[in-house]
């Protein structure tokens, strides 16, 4: 048995044993309630949650408004109706104990809307917020305006000093703590700077001191910190628990959760992660946000990752090498390649790929027919799900576009999470998890397919496996 202490975590003394929120309908009321009735805390997601119809099934989120504008009400106010669903749920299955946490994004749709929807309907019944995917400067005024504690998610001590400097200071009692996501290790999106390396993972260890130490100049000595990303085996993780160093630590769970007969994800998509192998998780950065984020490698990602490949620059008149003639679009209007990407372009063509789309960078990809028309439907069809999708280029501002042009090298990201979340598809949608996720394969907990309760799973944590 690992000696587990608890710790003080949104006003009550729990098990430092944190389940990650995750995205869309992929950690529900559910999963959050079962992991806080454990006696730890269980975190529910708040980005577009599912709620019931008035036979009590799921009600499919369906789009009437003829406008992005109006589509986007729709869109918000499906989110607010199912974060308070879903916090119900999650307050019911707890049965008292534990803390109920709200996992949000800052980049996602309306996210300060959303927040004040959901936490005025479910006062009470939420314990604590965490927020990542940007710099949710406001999470603190909010969270403090309905007594609930606040937990920005950060991948280094420099992001947290930003924020600390520029709004958490004035609400200093509501931060619960400090969630550290390794930007190398967690699932879905990911905090990675311009200064870092995909490609060089940095170890955890000095960069959660680092954090502590600055939480120490501002006061934050005993203000825990949630080490997410990686974590798989408690007994990995000893020497960070009672560590002088790094002060008190919870740890943050989001991929074994995943694997539990209350998680609502597919029976498909629990099988798949049985199945994955070391490297089947990858960073990259296709997604809408801009960020990059860790999937597994499918059907799905690869058609992405080959969309790009097929890339060429172009040019409107002759410049430099840009001097080969090109016709694209139903009108056949006149693009310049270099030589030798005309004849690529040509050769893809001869493949099928016969339609160019243009990027924001000035270069042309080369897709089928049949793709160009969904990415076109896709990109008319935005609901602004997020605050700028550079797919779309829907933004949240006044104008309702980035002024950008929409990029067809991502996708829309609403309707692939929508469809992985709520169909047995696991292939050609996208399937957010965490690099550590092959080790369900080696893991003798899941030995012959098994598939534990939380309960079973928790108790299994505490031992150290």
């Amino acid at each position: 048995m690992i000696a587990l202490k608890p710790l003080v975590i949104s006003g009550r003394e729990v098990l430092p044993l944190v389940e990650g929120g995750k995205g869309i309908s992929v950690s529900n009321g559910e999963s959050s309630g079962a992991w806080a009735a454990t006696g730890g805390v269980g975190t529910f997601s708040g980005v577009n949650a599912d709620s019931p119809d008035e036979s009590g099934a799921r009600k499919p989120q369906i789009y009437h408004g003829r406008t992005r504008a109006e589509r986007h009400e729709e869109l918000v106010a499906y989110a607010i109706a199912g974060g308070i669903h879903q916090a119900r749920v999650a307050h019911e299955r707890s049965n008292g104990q534990g803390r109920i946490h709200m996992n949000v994004l800052w980049e996602m749709a309306a996210a300060e809307r959303v927040l004040h929807g959901i936490l005025e309907g479910a006062k009470g019944l939420i314990h604590g917020v965490t927020c990542g995917a940007g710099m949710p400067y406001r999470i603190a005024e909010i969270a403090a305006r309905y007594g609930v504690y606040y937990y920005p998610i950060v991948s280094s001590a420099r992001a947290f000093r930003a924020l600390w400097k520029r709004a958490y200071h004035k609400f200093s009692d509501w931060l619960g703590g400090v969630v550290y996501e390794d930007p190398w290790l967690a699932g879905g999106h990911n905090g990675l700077s311009n200064s870092e390396d995909p490609e060089r993972p940095e170890p955890p260890y000095p960069r959660v001191r680092e954090l502590r130490s600055l939480m120490r100049d501002f006061g934050l000595n005993e203000t825990p910190i949630f080490m997410a990303g990686g974590v798989w085996y408690l007994r990995e993780w000893a020497d960070w628990l009672d560590n002088p160093e790094l002060g008190p630590m919870a740890f943050q769970f989001g991929t074994r959760p995943l694997l539990t007969k209350e998680s609502p994800i597919s029976d498909a998509w629990k099988r798949k992660l049985l199945t994955l192998q070391e490297g089947d998780v990858f960073l990259n950065r296709f997604s809408p946000t801009g960020f990059y984020s860790s999937a597994v490698r499918n059907a799905f990602l690869e058609e992405l990752q080959q969309r790009s490949e097929r890339q060429v620059a172009y040019a409107v008149t002759p410049v430099g090498d840009h001097i080969a003639e090109y016709h694209i679009g139903a009108r056949g209007r006149t693009v310049y390649l270099t030589p030798h990407d005309r004849e690529r372009a040509e050769g893809w063509a001869r493949q099928g790929f016969t339609e160019a789309l243009r990027t924001p960078d000035s270069t042309l990809i080369f897709v089928t027919p049949e793709r160009a028309l969904e990415i076109r439907n896709d990109q008319i069809n935005c609901m602004g799900c997020l605050s700028a999708c550079q797919f779309s280029n829907w933004s949240q501002g006044e104008t309702g576009s980035t002024g950008k042009k929409a990029d067809p090298r991502s996708f829309c990201i609403q309707k692939t999470l929508q469809a992985i979340s709520h169909s047995e598809d696991v292939e050609f949608e996208l399937m957010f998890a965490g690099h550590n996720a092959y080790r369900f394969a080696s893991d003798p907990f899941y030995a012959n397919g098994y598939i534990p309760t939380v309960r079973e799973l928790v108790e299994r944590l505490e031992t150290g496996d």
